[in-house]
C-alpha cells in the first residue's frame, strides 16, 4: 500500500488539472471553469507560454523528497530507446584546419595598406604533443610556465631541423630509380656481383688458356712510337692508368719489368689535404679602450651610476649586436654589469630573459638586486613562485632543464639564457645539467656565459659556438680590479701578534724572503716549547685554546691596522661553529651597531612562531651577531644565514666564520680574507686546495671603491706549509672546465618520448665527446676525397694464380697485428722489461730504421716509461738521410720469407752505425744473443764524434767490435735471429699471449703455402690491392669516427635502455610506456619513485608515514632509522630497500658498472624519525632532541622532501590514482609550515 502511495505523483504541469483558466477580456479578471482542458482567453494572442523549470522540479522531487522513489520498484527508472543507426556519421572527418591567410600588403615606406595577399600556411596541423617546431599552436595556459611532461620539447638549437619540403624530396628521390644508373650490379651483403659491362676482349674457345690475358700486363711487343710517347710523358702524372695502356721500354729480364711497371703504376697513399678550421670562438681584446661606445650606442638600454669598465663595454657592443658572449673574470670584476644589460635589452625589445644560478641562495639574493632594479623580475624555485609572467625570470638550472624537456612556452618569447658562474659545470653531480641545457636551448635564444677565470675558456667556447653554429665572444679581464696581497700568519699570542709575513704582493711577484721568515719564527717559537716541554712536537696545535689565542692575535692586529671585516674560511661546520663560540671575550661592535643589530633580529624574527624564536640556535646566533660575529655553513638555519647575509653587507658583522659555499657568486666582498688551513675534506680524503678554489675565495678580499688592496692571510697554526705547495695554490692555474656529462634515466626517457631526437645526437653534442668531433668536417672532406680516389682506382686482377692474393694480403696483417701484440705485452711484462738489460741485441723498427739490429747501451726510466739507449747498424749518418729516402717509404712487395721472418737490414755500401734512444715500442723483437759491450764508453765516443772539431776521428775499438758483432749475426740470420720465446722464456701465462702466439704460426702456415707469390704478375696486383685496402682501412677509420659506435658512452647508452626495457619503461621498439612517461615527471630517483608507485607501496600509508618514507631518498645525512619508528615505518624501509635492490640487481643483471650495495647504499633514513614527526605536527624546537643532524640540514631535507611529493602528486594524477594524488597533497601540505618554509627575507 505505501509503495503504491509513493507511486501516485503530484500532477508534472498545470495542463493537466481538472480545471480551466479562462482569462475574460483586458483587465486580468479570471474564472475558473470546472472542465478540464486548456486555458483559454478572450486576447487576440491567447495567454504567453508558461514552462516549469525543470532544475528546481528535480530538485524538489528526487532530491529534497527522497520518499517519492521507489526502493526496489526499479522497473519504471530502467528504460530502454531504440538508438536510431545513422552509418553515414562513421564517414564524417573532422574539419581541416585552413590552409591558407591573407596577409597584408603595405608601402614599404608610409606602412599603408595597399592589399592582402593569400600565402599558404605550412605545419597547420602542428600540436605540443606531435612536433618540435616554433610555429606550433601554444598548450592551454595553465601549462604555458611549467609545459607538461607528455609535450614535445623545441627543436635544439644547432641541430638540423626537417623540414616539410625536405621530408617530401627525400621520399620523392626514394621513388624514382634510375634504371640506366642506379642499377647494382653486387647484392646487398655480397661481396662479388656480375658486370654487365662490354669487354673488348674475346672470350677464349672452352677448355683454351688466352696468352695474350696471360702476358697482357708485360706487354712485350712496344714499338717506337710507344717508346717516344712513354719517354715524353710527363713525370708528375697522376692520372691512374691500366698496365695494358701505359708501355714499357725493353728490358733485360722479366723481373726488372715487373719492378719498374709496378713502381710506376701504384701512387702511394697519402693523407687527405686537412681541412680549413672553423673559428667560433672569437677573444676580444680588452687592452685597448672602447672610445667610440656612446658613439655606436647613443641610446643605451641600461645606464649605471659609474663608468663601465672596457670589457664591460666590449660585452655590452656584442649584446646589442644579438651576439652570445662568454664573460670569463676575475672575482669582484663586475660580470652582473653584462647581465643587467641583457636584462634591460629584453625589457626594451618587449621579449624575456631567463637568468640561471646554481643555488638556491643565489637565486634569492639575485631576484631582490635586480627588482629593486628592474622591478618587473619573477622567482622559480622548487618551492617558491613569485611573478612568473615578468619578463626576467630568475631560477636554478634544473628548472630551467625540466621547462625545456616538457615544451614550456615561455622559450618562446626568449631573448637571453644568462649563466652565472657557469665554472660550476665542473660539478661532479649537477654538472651534467649544464650540458643539457646548452644543448636544448632552442636557436632564437642567445646564450650569457659567467664565470670566473678559467684557463680554457677559448675551448669551452668553442664547443659552445660549434654546438650552436654561431660564433661565441670571449671576454677576459686581465687583473683584478682589486689587486691582493697574500700574508702568513704564525702568532698565536698578544706578543706574537705582528708576526704577518707577505708572501705575494700586489703584482704578483713570490717573496721567498718573506717564507723563509716566517718558517725562522715558527721554529724559535717551536725550540723554545721543546726547551720547556720536551723535543716532541705535534705537527698541529688544533686545540681549542690554541685556535682561540692564534684568532684573539689575529684579530686584534687586524683591528689595529683597520682592516676588519674579515671572512674566515673554514672547511668544516663543527670547526666554525667552535671558533665563534670560544671567542666569548671578543666584541667589535658599538652600542648604535648593536641598537641597529637588535631591531634588524627583532624584525626578521617576528614572522616566526614564539618556540621557533626560542630555538637554541637561534638565541647562539643573536648573542654573536650583537657582538658583530656571525657564522654562515650549511647546518644553519636558512632565514639565520639570510640575515647574516644582509648584516655582513651593511658592515655589522666584523669577523664571519664561513665555509666554501660563501664564496660561491655571492657579490660580498670583505676587507679581508683569512684561512684557517689549506686542506680540506672532499669526500673521499684530505687534498690541499685547488688554484681554482683557493681564487675563488681569496677573491672576496678587497672592496671595489673603498680598497687599494685586499689582503689574504693564511694561518700556520702547526708547521709551516712547504714553499711549492704554497706556490702551486697561490699562483697555479685554476681547474679547467671539464665534462662531467653522464647517462640519467630521465634523460633517456624524455629523448625516448620524442621521435626526432635520439640520445645520440645528445651524446655527440656533449663537451666530453668534443675533442674528438670537433673534426668531424675534416673528417668529412677526407672522407669524400678517398671515396673518389678508391673509385679511380683500377681493380685488382684476382682470378687463376692470384685467386688467394687478398687472403695473403690479410694473413701477412692479421701476422703483423698479432706480432705487434704480442711483443707490447712483453714490453709491459716485468720478465720483458728484465731480458732488455745492457748488451742484449734487439731488432729495431721505427720511422729511422726497419728491422736493422742493435745492441742495448744503457736502460734508464722517465716519467712515464723505459728509455733504451740502443747502438744501431745503419747505411749512413742518420743526419744526411731524408725520409723519402729511407727503406719504409719505398713501395715493397713481400714476400712469405719477409712476412714469417723479419728479413733483417743490411746495409749496402760501408757499415755505419748510430746510438738512438729506443722507446719500448720501437722494439720489434728481443733476440736470444747478448754481447758484452762497454756502454758508457761507447756511447762517449759517439757523442763526441757528433761535435764537428773530432766528427771525422775513427771510432774507439769497443764501438767497431759491437758494429762487427752485430753485422756478422745480421749475415749469419737475414731472415731475422732466434728470438726469445714469450711463453717458454719469458713466462708469460697470459691466454691472449699463448693463443696469439699458436695463431702466428697458423698464419705463417698459410703464408707459406699461398699460390699467388708464384705468379709472374704477383708484385704489380698486390702494391695495387695494397693502396685500395689502406684506402678503405683509412675510409673505415673515419666512417667510425663519425658515426655513433665511436661515442664514449654508447655501450652504457645500450645497458641503460636495457635495465629500462626489463623493468617495462620502454618496449622492444624503444617507445616509452606508461611507466616511463611516469619517470619523465621524477626529478630524482626516478626508477625507484615508479617502481614503488606501481607496486602500491604508497597507497596504503598515511600521508605523514609515505613523507617520512621518502625522506630515505633526498636526505644527505647518512644514519640508522633508530628502533623507535612505528612497525609501519620499519617495515615500508624494509620495502623500499627491497625495491631498490631488484633495481639494482637488474642494473647489474644489464652490464652497469654500479654494485647492488652501492645502489641501495644512496639512501639514507637517518632522517625518517625526524620528518615523521614533523609531518604529524611537532614543533621545530623538539625535533633537536631526536637527532644529532644539524638544523639547517634538516630544513633542506624537508623543503627537497616538498618538492618530491609535489612531483609524486603529478604522477599520479598522470597515471590515475586520485587517491595516492590526494595523500601527496596532504603530505606537503603537511610539512609546508613554520620556520622549514619560512619566506626568504629576500623576497619580502
Amino acid at each position: 500500500m505505501m509503495e503504491t502511495e509513493r507511486l501516485v505523483l503530484p500532477p508534472p504541469d498545470p495542463l493537466n488539472l481538472p480545471l480551466r483558466a479562462l482569462e475574460v477580456g483586458c483587465t486580468g479578471r479570471w474564472e475558473l471553469l470546472s472542465e478540464p482542458g486548456a486555458a483559454e482567453s478572450t486576447l487576440p494572442h491567447g495567454l504567453p507560454p508558461c514552462a516549469p523549470d525543470l532544475q528546481q522540479e528535480a530538485e524538489q522531487l528526487f532530491l529534497s523528497s527522497p520518499a517519492w522513489l521507489p526502493l526496489h520498484g526499479v522497473e519504471h527508472s530502467a528504460r530502454k530507446w531504440q538508438r536510431k543507426r545513422d552509418p553515414w556519421s562513421l564517414l564524417a572527418a573532422v574539419g581541416a584546419p585552413v590552409p591558407s591567410d591573407l596577409q597584408a600588403q603595405r608601402h614599404p615606406t608610409t606602412g599603408q595598406i595597399l592589399g592582402y595577399k593569400e600565402v599558404l600556411l605550412e605545419n597547420t596541423n602542428l600540436s605540443a604533443t606531435t612536433s618540435l617546431s616554433l610555429r606550433r599552436p601554444p598548450g592551454p595556459a595553465s601549462q604555458s610556465l611549467w609545459g607538461n611532461p607528455t609535450q614535445y620539447p623545441f627543436w635544439p638549437g644547432g641541430m638540423d631541423e626537417p623540414t616539410l619540403t625536405d621530408l617530401s624530396t627525400r621520399e620523392e628521390a626514394e621513388e624514382e630509380i634510375d634504371f640506366e644508373k642506379d642499377l647494382l650490379t653486387v647484392p646487398p651483403g655480397f661481396k662479388k656481383g656480375v658486370d654487365f659491362a662490354p669487354k673488348d676482349h674475346q672470350a677464349p674457345a672452352p677448355g683454351l688458356l688466352s696468352l695474350s690475358r696471360l702476358l697482357e700486363p708485360l706487354d712485350l711487343g712496344g714499338g717506337d712510337e710507344d717508346e717516344s710517347e712513354a719517354a715524353g710523358a710527363p713525370p708528375g702524372d697522376t692520372v691512374p692508368a691500366s698496365p695494358c695502356s701505359t708501355p714499357l721500354g725493353r728490358a733485360s729480364s722479366l723481373e726488372d719489368l715487373v719492378l719498374k711497371e709496378a713502381s710506376s703504376t701504384v701512387s702511394l697513399l697519402e693523407p687527405p689535404k686537412p681541412a680549413a678550421q672553423e673559428q667560433w670562438a672569437v677573444p676580444v681584446d680588452v687592452t685597448s679602450p672602447v672610445g667610440d661606445f656612446y658613439r655606436l650606442i647613443p641610446q643605451p638600454a641600461f645606464q649605471w651610476s659609474f663608468e663601465p669598465d672596457v670589457f664591460q663595454k666590449q660585452a655590452i657592443l656584442h649584446l646589442e649586436q644579438h651576439d652570445s658572449v662568454f664573460v670569463a673574470a676575475h672575482t669582484s670584476a663586475g660580470k652582473t654589469v653584462v647581465a643587467e644589460y641583457a636584462i634591460a635589452l629584453a625589457q626594451k625589445h618587449m621579449t624575456r630573459t631567463i637568468y640561471t644560478s646554481p643555488i638556491k641562495a643565489l637565486s634569492n639574493q639575485k631576484f631582490r638586486d635586480f627588482r629593486n632594479t628592474f622591478g618587473d623580475v619573477g622567482l622559480l624555485t622548487g618551492d617558491v613562485q613569485l611573478h612568473p609572467e615578468a619578463s626576467c625570470l630568475i631560477m636554478t638550472t634544473e628548472i630551467l632543464r625540466s621547462m625545456l624537456y616538457s615544451g614550456s612556452d615561455v622559450i618562446r618569447d626568449l631573448e637571453w639564457v644568462i649563466f652565472d658562474e657557469v665554472h660550476y659545470i665542473n660539478d661532479a653531480e649537477r654538472g651534467v645539467v649544464w650540458e643539457e641545457v646548452l644543448i636544448m636551448l632552442p636557436d632564437h635564444v642567445s646564450i650569457i656565459l659567467l664565470s670566473a677565470t678559467v684557463p680554457n675558456a677559448l675551448e669551452f667556447a668553442d664547443w659552445i659556438g660549434r654546438l650552436k653554429r654561431r660564433q661565441i665572444y670571449v671576454i677576459s679581464t686581465v687583473a683584478r680590479p682589486v689587486p691582493l696581497e697574500h700574508y702568513l700568519f704564525t702568532g698565536n699570542s698578544p706578543k706574537t701578534q705582528g708576526e704577518l709575513f707577505l708572501l705575494l704582493d700586489s703584482r704578483g711577484a713570490f717573496h721567498t724572503k718573506g717564507y723563509y721568515a716566517a718558517v725562522e719564527a715558527k721554529k724559535e717559537r717551536m725550540s723554545k716549547h721543546a726547551q720547556t716541554f720536551g723535543a716532541k712536537q705535534p705537527t698541529h696545535q688544533g686545540g681549542p685554546a690554541q685556535d682561540r689565542g692564534v684568532y684573539l692575535s689575529l684579530l686584534a692586529s687586524l683591528r689595529a691596522r683597520a682592516q676588519l671585516p674579515v671572512v674566515v674560511f673554514t672547511f668544516s661546520r663543527g670547526r666554525c661553529d667552535e671558533q665563534a663560540s670560544g671567542l666569548t671575550s671578543l666584541d667589535l661592535t658599538t652600542s648604535s651597531e648593536k641598537s641597529e643589530v637588535h631591531l634588524f633580529l627583532q624584525r626578521c624574527l617576528a614572522r616566526l612562531r614564539g618556540s621557533d624564536r626560542q630555538l637554541p640556535q637561534v638565541l647562539h646566533m643573536s648573542e654573536l651577531l650583537r657582538r658583530g660575529l656571525g657564522v654562515h655553513h650549511s647546518g644553519i638555519l636558512p632565514i639565520l644565514k639570510e640575515i647574516v647575509e644582509m648584516l655582513f653587507s651593511r658592515g655589522l658583522v666584523k669577523v664571519l666564520f664561513a665555509t666554501e659555499t660563501f664564496a660561491m657568486g655571492v657579490n660580498m666582498p670583505a676587507r679581508t680574507v683569512v684561512f684557517d688551513s689549506m686542506r680540506k675534506h672532499d669526500g673521499s680524503t684530505f687534498r690541499d686546495l685547488l688554484p681554482g678554489e683557493y681564487v675563488q675565495m681569496a677573491g672576496r678580499a678587497g672592496r671595489r671603491g673603498l680598497d687599494p688592496t685586499g689582503t689574504v692571510i693564511l694561518l700556520c697554526k702547526g708547521r709551516v706549509p712547504e714553499m711549492a705547495d704554497l706556490h702551486r695554490m697561490m699562483m697555479g692555474k685554476p681547474s679547467q672546465l671539464q665534462s662531467q656529462f653522464r647517462l640519467t634515466y630521465t634523460m633517456i626517457l624524455n629523448l625516448l618520448r620524442v621521435d626526432a631526437l635520439r640520445v645520440e645526437d645528445m651524446m655527440k653534442r656533449s663537451f666530453s665527446e668534443f675533442p674528438s668531433r670537433k673534426d668531424s668536417k675534416a673528417h668529412e672532406q677526407a672522407l669524400a676525397e678517398l671515396t673518389k680516389r678508391l673509385g679511380a682506382l683500377e681493380e685488382p686482377d684476382v682470378t687463376g694464380q692470384l685467386a688467394d692474393l687478398p687472403d695473403y694480403y690479410s694473413w701477412g696483417e692479421e701476422l703483423t697485428e698479432t706480432r705487434n701484440m704480442i711483443q707490447w705485452r712483453i714490453m709491459e711484462s716485468v720478465n720483458g722489461l728484465k731480458s732488455l738489460s745492457t748488451g742484449r741485441v734487439v731488432v729495431v723498427k721505427n720511422k729511422e730504421h726497419h728491422n736493422a739490429l742493435g745492441v742495448i747501451l744503457q736502460v734508464s726510466s722517465n716519467s712515464t716509461s723505459r728509455v733504451f739507449t740502443t747502438l744501431v747498424l745503419c747505411d749512413k749518418p742518420v743526419v744526411s738521410e731524408s725520409p723519402r729516402d729511407k727503406g719504409p717509404a719505398t713501395p715493397d712487395v713481400p714476400q712469405p720469407d719477409d712476412l714469417v721472418g723479419f728479413k733483417l737490414f743490411l746495409p749496402e755500401g760501408p757499415c755505419e752505425h748510430t746510438v738512438a734512444k729506443l722507446q719500448p715500442g720501437d722494439v720489434a723483437a728481443i733476440s736470444t744473443k747478448v754481447l758484452r759491450v762497454n756502454g758508457e764508453k761507447i756511447v762517449e765516443d759517439f757523442t763526441k764524434r757528433q761535435q764537428p772539431k773530432f766528427r771525422k776521428d775513427p771510432p774507439l775499438a769497443a764501438v767497431t767490435t759491437a758494429v762487427q758483432e752485430l753485422l756478422r749475426l745480421a749475415q749469419a740470420h737475414p731472415s731475422g735471429p732466434p728470438t726469445l720465446d714469450p711463453v717458454n722464456d719469458l713466462q708469460l701465462k697470459d691466454v691472449s699471449v699463448v693463443e696469439g702466439g699458436l695463431r702466428a704460426r697458423k698464419l705463417e702456415e698459410l703464408i707459406r703455402g699461398a699460390q699467388c707469390v708464384h705468379s709472374p704478375r704477383f708484385p704489380a696486383q698486390y702494391l695495387k690491392l695494397r693502396e685500395r685496402m689502406q684506402i678503405q682501412k683509412e675510409m673505415e677509420r673515419l666512417r667510425f669516427l663519425l658515426s655513433d659506435q665511436s661515442l664514449l658512452l654508447l655501450p652504457e647508452y645500450h645497458q641503460r635502455v636495457e635495465v629500462l626495457r626489463t623493468l617495462g619503461y620502454v618496449d622492444e621498439a624503444g617507445t616509452v610506456k606508461l611507466a616511463g612517461r611516469v619517470a619523465c615527471a621524477m626529478s630524482s630517483h626516478e626508477l625507484l619513485l615508479t617502481e614503488l608507485m606501481f607496486d602500491n607501496a604508497l597507497s596504503t600509508l598515511r600521508p605523514e608515514e609515505i613523507a617520512a618514507l621518502l625522506s630515505g631518498l633526498v636526505c644527505q645525512s647518512p644514519g640508522d632509522p633508530g628502533d623507535q619508528l612505528p612497525s609501519t615505518l620499519k617495515q615500508g624501509v624494509e620495502r623500499v630497500k627491497a625495491v631498490a635492490k631488484r633495481i639494482g640487481e637488474v642494473q647489474v643483471a644489464c652490464g652497469l658498472n654500479q654494485t647492488v650495495e652501492e645502489f641501495v647504499g644512496e639512501l639514507n633514513f637517518g632522517l625518517v624519525e625526524v620528518v615523521y614527526e614533523w609531518a604529524r605536527g611537532m614543533p621545530f624546537s623538539e625535533l633537536a632532541g631526536l637527532s644529532g643532524t644539524p638544523e639547517g640540514l634538516v630544513v633542506r631535507c624537508i623543503q627537497r622532501l616538498a618538492e618530491m611529493c609535489r612531483s609524486l602528486r603529478g604522477a599520479a594524477r598522470l597515471v590515475g590514482e586520485p587517491v595516492l594524488g590526494a595523500k601527496m597533497e596532504t603530505a606537503a601540505t603537511l610539512l609546508r609550515r613554520d620556520i622549514v618554509f619560512a619566506a626568504s627575507l629576500y623576497t619580502q
